[in-house]
């Protein structure tokens, strides 16, 4: 038999804790996308970077990540465990402790920022130091529960990898890394207000002031339908910069048409319409979002690869 406490976390006898739930407990998903964001911004940088401080340098943003997601975990435990979606992440489940996901976090943070500042330079080391910061302290302990913007403003700590690896190439900030930031900042709410119109539930049992959830799904829709018209100027503006040429122009265009005719679908129905089919223009939608992020990120490497054949570029 297993009592509850008052957070509704189960007080069985902890479970054995295997290597695949330490590696859940660091969001391998979201990993994934900020270590090719950086990637990308580190190697379409406008300077040479030895092949070695290239890896290191990534690695230790991953790491940085992996810090951010953990110390997420840790204090999103108590809405985590009443959320379906986030049920069975590794301390709702009673895998891991919260107290070992906080000194997992902690230690983490210091090396990866140590370490960045070791093999690339304490500019960029200070960004990740702020990113970790920004994503556990200023998103998850504030803005997430007390505000309906809270993915608006808390999508900063997801846009800032791709400056985190410019910086680390160059030492500086740039109009580049900048728009490269814009891209993910301005995509970020139209992309998980997308999940959250069929997610809501999730939301309001955890008590989390999601757009669906304090102003309702109609007010969500016409939100997405205007982040998404915001988005395409910064797409395609980055297009017309260093980094961009006419491949990224292409690929942009095609991609910002496929959103616009997403978010345009979703602006248009109506929740009796949306339950009817189980969401379906809307989990589309939300797929479509992830593709046109790696796609557009990809376009920008191509354009760097291009470069030298005398290809891409302006």
């Amino acid at each position: 038999m297993s009592d509850m406490n008052a957070n509704g976390m189960s007080e069985t006898a902890p479970l054995e804790a295997g290597f695949g739930d330490y590696v859940a407990l660091l969001k391998p998903r979201v990993m994934s996308l900020v270590v090719f964001t950086a990637l990308v911004g580190l190697l379409v940088a406008p300077v040479s970077v030895h092949p070695f401080v290239a890896f290191t340098s990534v690695l230790f943003i991953a790491l940085g990540a992996g810090a951010s997601g953990a110390l997420n975990m840790w204090w999103d435990a108590d809405i985590d465990v009443v959320m379906r979606r986030t049920q069975s992440r590794p301390i709702p489940s009673g895998r891991v402790q919260p107290g070992e996901a906080l000194g997992i976090g902690i230690a983490l943070s210091g090396l990866s920022v140590m370490m960045l500042a070791l093999a690339a330079n304490w500019q960029a080391a200070a960004l990740l130091a702020f990113t970790i910061f920004f994503y556990a302290v200023v998103y998850s302990m504030w803005l997430k529960r007390s505000t309906p913007q809270n993915i608006v403003i808390g999508g900063a700590a997801g846009a800032f990898p791709p400056m985190v690896g410019w910086v680390a190439a160059t030492g500086s900030v740039s109009v580049e890394a900048c728009l490269m930031f814009l891209l993910i900042f301005v995509w970020t709410p139209p992309h998980f207000w997308s999940l959250a119109l069929f997610m809501n539930s999730d939301y309001e049992k955890a008590g989390v002031p999601m757009l669906t959830v304090t102003h309702g799904k109609r007010v969500t829709r016409n939100h997405i339908l205007a982040y998404t018209v915001a988005l395409v100027p910064v797409a395609i503006g980055a297009g017309f910069t260093a980094i961009g040429g006419p491949v990224y122009l292409a690929v942009s265009a095609v991609l910002n048409l496929g959103f616009l005719w997403g978010a345009w679908r979703i602006w248009r129905r109506d929740e009796t319409q949306a339950e009817a089919d189980g969401y379906a223009t809307e989990k589309s939608v939300f797929k479509f979002s992830l593709l046109y992020l790696f796609l557009h990120f990809g376009a920008f490497l191509a354009e760097a690869a291009l470069k030298p054949w005398g290809l891409g570029g302006w």
